[in-house]
């Protein structure tokens, strides 16, 4: 009886550290190609947001504590800036900045997206990177309709209605889903609040 209670500890011994190495061994493979189309995917998303830009210089990556203290100073604990990145043109002239965004207050979870602004504050635009929101509801955030409601704007901060836009500042709420309309706006109103931190708007 001990015998076989030692040979079945042996076996599940054995199973146990070959699952490990084989998990082990699939996440090294995957690992590369997965971080590989992230990062095309990312800088498609800049690219899209920055369509004059030749080149993009890494500003900050990561977490950056003063520009989180700035951001959440300015109401935004919600949010925070993945990467800043410096858009440069062909000469390299700097012509604004581009940022990966998060926003934790969407309705299926954390909402991320790339943005451009230019180096006068005109915001060229925005191209989500992930999102989980309700079908037919949250997700329209992901439409031209939408998402072109930002471009091309020039303000501090977006506000948004559910009577119709009627200023530079105002864009239409997504019909049934109020909170993703809520996160996408505080969101890119972080993400402006960066540039002006990026710009030398803080007291850093």
């Amino acid at each position: 009886m001990k015998n076989k209670i030692v040979k079945d500890t042996l076996a599940l011994t054995v199973i146990t550290l070959v699952s490990g190495l084989l998990l082990g061994l699939v996440n090294d493979i995957t690992a590369g190609p997965i971080a590989s189309q992230q990062a095309k995917e990312k800088e498609e998303a800049y690219k899209a947001v920055f369509a004059d830009a030749a080149s993009f210089e890494t500003v900050t990556s990561g977490e950056d504590t003063d520009l989180e203290s700035y951001l959440d100073e300015n109401g935004f604990k919600a949010q925070n800036i993945d990467e800043v990145m410096l858009a440069k043109d062909d000469q390299g002239n700097e012509l604004g900045y581009a940022f990966t965004v998060t926003t934790a207050e969407g309705y299926g979870g954390d909402i991320q997206f790339a943005m451009g602004v230019q180096d006068d504050g005109t915001l060229n635009g925005i191209s989500i990177l992930s999102i989980s929101e309700t079908a037919g509801l949250g997700m329209r955030a992901t439409t031209d309709d939408f998402k072109n409601q930002f471009r091309d704007k020039n303000v501090e901060k977006f506000t948004y209605t559910k009577t119709g836009a009627t200023s530079d500042d105002e864009i239409d709420a997504l019909s049934g889903a109020t909170i993703t309309t809520n996160a996408m706006t505080n969101g890119v109103n972080a993400g402006l609040a960066a540039f002006r931190y990026e710009k030398g708007g803080s007291q850093k």
